[in-house]
């Protein structure tokens, strides 16, 4: 009887949770900007090499890789790169707090209620992935430290150099 509950149990929670992995397409969403609250797709990114990380207010990480993403970002954006941070506080404000902090130029959207962090399995922070031109997770990045730049931007510019 126990090893038929423990069966049950982990089918459904193998059924539940799927990890996005590297090679698999990106889940699409649909998130409110932070600042405006208007719609933003991950759609709306398709054919660009995205930087999408997943950051909140309290991240000691998310302090380091902030300006150095938005470097980057500024760097590679004529090339067809852009930056998706998806904030998961719970408190808005705690997230504008930040960013007054520290501004960024890249798009910033807002998940209140962790739902996109559930379907992508966000267990640390930051977590990030690099999507390609076609929507497919090339890179899954955990953490951030201030040596970590020059390996992202390694694997963003060999992305963006694929047809």
């Amino acid at each position: 009887m126990k090893k038929i509950l423990v069966t049950l149990c982990l089918t459904a929670f193998a059924s539940t949770v799927q990890a996005t992995e590297v090679g698999q397409p990106a889940p699409q969403f649909t998130l409110p900007a932070l600042k405006t609250d208007s719609q933003t797709t991950l759609q709306q990114f398709a054919g660009k090499v995205v930087y999408l990380d997943f950051w909140a207010s309290w991240c000691a990480p998310c302090r380091t890789s902030f300006p150095l993403l938005n470097k980057l970002h500024t760097k590679l954006k004529a090339q067809g790169f852009e930056v998706v941070a998806v904030n998961l506080d719970e408190d808005k404000t705690l997230a504008e707090k930040f960013l007054q902090e520290i501004p960024v130029n890249f798009t910033v959207l807002y998940d209140a209620k962790g739902e996109w962090a559930d379907k992508y399995v966000i267990d640390s922070m930051p977590t990030s992935f690099i999507i390609d031109k076609n929507g497919i997770v090339q890179k899954i990045h955990h953490g951030f430290t201030i040596d970590d730049i020059k390996d992202l931007e390694t694997k963003i510019t060999e992305l963006l150099a694929k047809k």
